[in-house]
């Protein structure tokens, strides 16, 4: 009982980012997707929705496996271990997808103020949005105490589990419906052969497996292992040159700045926790709400006319008309706590994004002002010269841009996680140092190069020594954490469908069918 407990307490210390991740699956564009399927299909495309779930845990669990193995964050792994050429065009795909993304959160955020608040203008509240995004991210720092980071993370829970009890409330609303009913729209229907269904199904897939959640995933798992290292009394000297987990420091990569590697203990503790806290809050927080939008539409608006071409408004307006008005306001409550727990997290991944790729000296709250402002501009202007209307095609052209983005961005990921020369782990304690560094690549410096190989091969002797002994759980050549063959068939499989999907929802789109 005393050890079931422990295991409690030590998973407990790990909730958190899992929540952070969550937020990038219920976001606004996964409304405007699963009302319309609701609308359209009523419970039938919710085995997409469990389908893009199960995808999105997949790639989130190796997102989670890079950073915990590498000590690298997705950004900072394609600057190290990828040419700069393929590193600039992937730096700039992951920009266009996180703007994408930053200006559905502020058009959704925008949309709810106005619809709780209609005396707030969508212009107003698209400026509004910079300002609270940014008052939370001021007091958000990687780099601080653990005590800080778990603060921030709890704020985050919070309005995660806000939008679960407003869909908790809309889902007792509803009246007339069978649970059998929405249970079977989890098994595959013969419904998603036909043209409108596979391109709302595409719509939900883009909606639903993000690409800044998979820079995210990889970067915020580093100060947990980092905590560990510093508890359990296996990190090194502190070098001359200041290194912090490498997600959050200025740049390391190609600096001549020293990283922070986890050490093989600190990835073993760390790495089962951090899945299985991402899986549980996955498969329940942010499954549950994708399927309560596709829910709560099928029941209330399937059969209705107007309701298939709504947009938020009009579904707002529907739902006030068919349910009640507090299912209305129920529903733009989820909207904005949705739209600012995304903004914030969306703001964090661009962040990351442009610290691990492009090695920005920028102070971090400058970083962050720039990104949001990006995102803002375009939102500020639709809403002020074309309004209403110009707003929803922002938010539907936005998805699009994912869908494009996507398989360019999983594709890397899959390949770091499946190659062993990127997943292997020296025994031993947590190293400061730089990925890849031999001889040529030692800053130009032959002393500081023979310095590191000889160290390097006096621990792999000393490590064989301990190894045959017993002394030393891992072989002296390092640990090889790589993906499995079934993993990395798995893996290719999800890629190959979300690239066939995006495709088809691109050429779908492309002859305006919808």
């Amino acid at each position: 009982m005393g050890r079931m407990w422990k295991g409690v307490m030590t998973f407990g210390k790990f909730v958190g980012p899992g929540f952070m991740v969550a937020v990038a699956y219920i976001d606004p564009g996964n409304y405007a997707t699963d009302v319309a399927a609701g609308a359209s299909y009523q419970f039938r495309l919710l085995f997409v929705v469990l389908l893009s779930n199960i995808f999105a845990i997949f790639l989130q669990a190796l997102s989670i496996k890079l950073g915990t193995v590498s000590g690298l964050n997705l950004a900072e792994a394609c600057r190290a271990f990828l040419p700069s050429w393929l590193n600039y065009i992937l730096y700039f795909m992951a920009e266009a997808a996180i703007i994408a993304t930053d200006i559905a959160e502020v058009i959704g955020t925008a949309i709810a103020l106005n619809l709780l608040v209609p005396q707030i203008p969508l212009v107003a509240g698209c400026a509004i949005s910079i300002l609270e995004v940014m008052a939370i991210l001021f007091f958000y720092d990687p780099s601080g105490s653990m005590r800080g980071v778990r603060a921030f993370e709890f704020l985050v829970m919070m309005l995660v589990l806000a939008v679960v009890v407003c869909f908790c409330i809309q889902l007792s609303l509803i009246q007339n419906t069978s649970v059998g009913e929405v249970f079977r729209g989890y098994l595959p229907s013969s419904v998603l052969i036909e043209q409108k269904a596979l391109y709302q199904a595409c719509g939900i897939l883009g909606a639903t497996v993000m690409p800044h959640s998979l820079y995210l995933g990889s970067g915020i798992v580093q100060s947990r292992l980092f905590d560990f290292d510093k508890q359990c009394g296996l990190l090194p000297p502190t070098p001359a040159v200041e290194s912090t987990p490498s997600s959050i420091n200025n740049g390391s990569i190609g600096s001549g700045r020293r990283t922070y590697m986890p050490s093989v203990s600190a990835i073993n503790h760390s790495l089962k926790y951090s899945v299985a806290e991402l899986v549980i809050c996955l498969f329940t927080f942010a499954l549950f709400v994708n399927s309560a939008i596709l829910i709560v539409a099928g029941a209330s608006l399937y059969g209705s006319p107007e309701a298939i071409d709504a947009d938020l408004f009009g579904i707002h307006r529907l739902l006030s008309s068919s349910i009640g008005p507090a299912a209305g306001t129920v529903f733009a409550l989820a909207l904005l706590f949705s739209g600012m727990s995304a903004g914030i997290v969306c703001t964090i991944a661009g962040q990351m994004v442009s610290e691990g790729a492009l090695n920005w000296t920028v102070k971090p709250w400058l970083r962050r002002l720039i990104t949001r402002s990006i995102s803002i501009l375009p939102s500020i202007v639709i809403a002020g010269v074309v309004g209403r209307e110009g707003l929803d095609a922002a938010l539907n052209g936005s998805q699009v841009a994912l869908s494009i983005v996507l398989p360019f961005v999983t594709a890397p990921l899959i390949y770091f996680t499946s190659v062993n020369k990127y997943m292997t782990v020296r025994p031993g304690m947590a190293r400061y140092g730089v990925h890849g560094m031999d001889a040529e690549s030692a800053g130009g410096n032959e002393d500081e190069a023979d310095n590191v190989s000889r160290t390097s091969s006096q621990q792999n002797l000393l490590g064989r020594l301990r190894w045959l002994l017993g002394q030393q759980d891992c072989p002296p050549d390092g640990v090889r954490m790589a993906n499995s063959w079934v993993v990395i068939g798995f893996g290719v499989f999800v890629w190959l469908v979300i690239s066939a999907m995006n495709v088809a929802n691109l050429v779908l789109l492309g002859k305006g069918d919808s």
